[in-house]
């Protein structure tokens, strides 16, 4: 789409600063982009309850990559919510989530892969396209591959931790527009998959479109 005003459009709201990047990534799709320090990327859930898998590479050395590990660890929590900050495996921010209209995300559930699908949900799931492909996929483009993979973040996916310790991947807590806004610390390279998953509530069953929207 073409960077426009923020008039009109409900997915602009609260957002300042130009508009220098705006796209539909649309359902099942990998997505990559360099967003520079100081810019902001909001992810929009367009259609509401859909799982965005986020991945972040420092753009002046790729072996610095987010970090899930450093990041619970520093905020000493499992959930990310506004203030949180993504730290790479040197410690440092990379992003900061400036603002959230969700309650939390998910640092924990990973990404599903053709062999997770056929653990969880049975062999004949060996065929449908899951995230790992989409970020193996975009990732090629920056001369990255399989191993540069790293735990990733699930936004708008709700993933508790129940009392026993287990983990449960149940209904979305998004809807229709909801968002969340990520101030860039450092030069990065943001990588999504939009969720291909169809076994599990992540995304109500049925994989929409979101959106990207970068201010300056």
């Amino acid at each position: 789409m073409t960077p426009g005003s923020h008039i009109g459009d409900p997915h602009l709201s609260g957002l300042s600063g130009a508009v220098v990047h705006d796209e539909i990534v649309l359902a099942r799709a990998p997505w990559l982009h360099h967003v520079a320090a100081g810019q902001t990327l909001r992810v929009v859930d367009v259609e509401g309850n859909q799982a965005v898998d986020f991945l972040l590479y420092a753009a002046a050395d790729d072996a610095e990559r987010y970090s899930a590990q450093d990041t619970v660890a520093a905020q000493q929590n499992l959930f990310l919510r506004t203030g949180a900050v993504l730290r790479s495996n040197e410690g440092r921010p990379m992003m900061t989530i400036t603002a959230t209209s969700v309650d939390y995300h998910d640092t924990i559930g990973g990404a599903c892969s053709c062999e997770s699908n056929t653990l969880r949900y049975g062999h004949h799931t060996k065929s449908q396209h899951a995230c790992v492909e989409n970020f193996l996929e975009a990732n090629l483009t920056e001369g990255r591959g399989k191993r540069d993979m790293v735990s990733n973040i699930n936004f708008f996916m709700n993933v508790p931790v129940e009392a026993d310790g287990a983990l449960g991947i149940v209904d979305g807590i998004s809807a229709p527009g909801l968002t969340v806004d990520l101030r860039a610390e450092m030069d990065v390279i943001v990588v999504v998959s939009n969720c291909p998953q169809i076994n599990n509530p992540c995304n109500a069953f049925n994989p929409t479109s979101v959106r990207m929207i970068v201010t300056a």
